[in-house]
This record gives C-alpha cells, structure tokens and sequence, in this order.
C-alpha cells in the first residue's frame, strides 16, 4: 500500500497532532477509551470533561466540529439501541412526561450513550490525523503479531481494489442496457458476484506470484524505522493522563 493511500475519514493537515508516530497516537487513543469505560456511570460531570479533552485535541488537530460530527454518525444503531433501554428494562419505574421508564435502563442508556459517543469521537480524531499506511505501522510498532497487521494491509488494499472491480462491472452492465429494477434480475446480479469472486481470486494468484518472485517470504519489508521519542510520548498520553486523574476523581468524589 502506497504512502499515499488515505482513507474517506482521513483530513490531511500539518497540526502537532497530525506529525505525532502513530504507535503513540494509537496508545493514547487506547488508553483514553480504556479510562473512559472504566468511570462509573454515575459520575456525569466526568464525562463532561472528557468531551472538553478531545475537544481540546481536535482543535490542536484542527479537526473542525462538522467534520468531526458528520463522521461520528456511525454511532447511529448504538443510539437507537441506547433509546430503547428505559423502554425494555426491568427493576424500578419512573414516569418522564406520562410514560414509565425503568432507572436501570435510563442509567444503562446513559451508560451507552456517553462512553460510546466519547470512544467514536476517539476513534474519528485518530482516523482523522492518521493515514492507513501510518495505522498498520503504528500497530506493527506496537508488536502486534506480524501476521495481524499484514491480514489487515491485505484487507484494506484488496477491499480497495474489488470496489474498483464491482464499478467497472456496473458500468459494463449499464453499457449494455441493464438495470436491476427488480426479482426478475436477481439471477444477473448473482453471476456477477460470482464473477467478480472469479476475478478477486485470480487476481489474489497473480498479486502473490508477483510478490514471491520479488522475494516476498511472508514478511513485508521495513522502511521506516523511526521511533517516537520521549517528547512525543508524554505530548500523547498526556490526554489519557489527564482522563485518568478525572477517572480517579470520579471514583473518589
């Protein structure tokens, strides 16, 4: 995968945040959800504070809100999921405006929501100011199991290349007059998957021939061998350390 391979939630820029190593980027973001899990549900002022943090981080990152927001619209199921709690729980009832809803589940929905909301907001700002190629190295850095990390690589490339595959087949499909308007076209569109599967592995052949008569003997090269440095290290966890010492307080108070 090229260097400049990028992903859809990938914003190039040149912040503090965007040259850190990716090894301790990915530490940060890790140990900040891990903190952010670990604070009791109770503790709503917490949370709040650790909205302020990363809030905090996408400005050094110069991540701007829409940007941040529009990303984080995968959370979408975990909110219908969260809403529906107070409705489906069991234990003590309260009425909100008429209807009863069951404390458990509106804590529970809470619980979801606030620590969901902060580890996807985690995710896009790490996404946001990392590139794939950066990500997998960060990651091999961080010794994950070789093995791991070049599944991965392989994932993201070939996924990649049968989107590009599926498209020339559509445009094929179109040239040719044909549109799926409904049961009846079913069977055509199951032999082009079936052909698009043909393809995708006799184009996985050709790749790993290539890659063997070059050398390839089930490990990929390293290029880059620089490593963060103390500096860099504390700029990182300073956002997990400053959730931990609120986590603490949480807890405490």
């Amino acid at each position: 995968m090229g260097a400049g391979h990028a992903h859809k939630l990938y914003r190039h820029g040149h912040s503090g945040v965007h040259r850190l190593p990716p090894e301790v980027k990915l530490a940060a973001v890790l140990g900040f959800v891990v903190v952010v899990v670990s604070t009791p549900r109770e503790a709503m002022w917490a949370f709040g504070v650790y909205g302020a943090l990363l809030a905090g981080v996408a400005y050094a990152a110069r991540v701007p809100p829409g940007f941040l927001l529009k990303r984080m619209l995968i959370e979408v199921p975990f909110v219908a999921f969260a809403v529906l709690m107070p409705f489906v729980a069991q234990g003590e009832r309260v009425d909100v405006l008429g209807i009863s809803l069951s404390v458990n589940g509106l804590w529970g929905a809470w619980n979801v929501l606030a620590k969901g909301t902060l580890g996807v907001a985690a995710s896009v700002l790490l996404a946001s100011t990392t590139d794939l190629r950066a990500l997998l190295l960060g990651l091999q850095r961080l010794k994950l199991p070789p093995m791991l990390v070049q599944i991965a690589s392989f994932m993201i490339r070939y996924g990649d290349v049968i989107t590009d595959e599926m498209r020339r087949m559509r445009i094929a499909r179109e040239s040719r007059g044909f549109t799926a308007r409904g049961v009846r076209h079913w069977g055509v569109l199951a032999k082009s998957a079936g052909a698009l599967f043909i393809r995708s592995y006799e184009r996985g052949e050709r790749v790993h021939l290539a890659m063997i008569s070059r050398g390839y003997a089930g490990s990929m090269p390293t290029i880059d061998e620089v490593t963060a440095d103390r500096g860099q290290w504390a700029y990182a966890l300073a956002l997990p350390g400053a959730a931990l010492v609120v986590c603490v307080l949480g807890w405490t108070l």
